[in-house]
């Protein structure tokens, strides 16, 4: 099985849509895709005109996406100067622990070593995301509690993580 992580394309918008839906719903962050924030994030031809987004492809199937952002982006969260943030990383939970995260992750840090400028990435992820922090902290990123911030719709704590470069 070839896993392969790549730039977005037009023809990925409903895969990814598809994906971060059955992901963020599948963990329990909202109760109906009808939410605003749901869809906002489900809208990714609108995001992807503004903020890089990468996919996770095993054999022609898309299974995994994530955005990208830098300090001032419309969809940088967290992002300090020098810094690159990773967003809304998902798998399609029908696959999850397939290695697609891991992968996508290290395309990442791969691309942010590359950017001029940036020092270091950033992540949120969600406060009960254990599966997501164990990830994170295997691949070498940091709690940084300090930058840890609630989501104003519904108060659940999201949890930063960073990694110099």
């Amino acid at each position: 099985m070839s896993l392969t992580v790549r730039p977005i394309t037009e023809a990925d918008y409903d895969d990814v849509a598809r994906i971060t839906s059955a992901a963020y719903l599948g963990a329990g962050y909202f109760q109906s895709a009808d939410y605003p924030y749901m869809q906002q994030i489900m809208r990714v031809a609108e995001r992807a005109t503004v903020a890089p987004i990468i996919v996770a492809e095993r054999d022609g199937v898309v299974i995994g996406s994530a955005t990208l952002a830098v300090q001032g982006d419309e969809w940088a969260d967290i992002a300090l100067e020098h810094e690159m943030e990773f967003r809304l990383l998902v798998v399609d939970p029908e696959v999850q622990r397939s290695g697609a995260g891991q992968a996508m992750v290290a395309w990442i840090l791969e691309h942010a070593r590359a950017t001029p400028g940036i020092v270091a990435v950033s992540l949120t992820t969600g406060d009960d995301w254990h599966t997501a922090h164990a990830l994170y902290r295997k691949l070498g990123f940091k709690r940084v509690p300090e930058r840890d911030w609630p989501i104003p719709e519904n108060g659940k704590m999201l949890r930063v993580y960073r990694m110099e470069l």
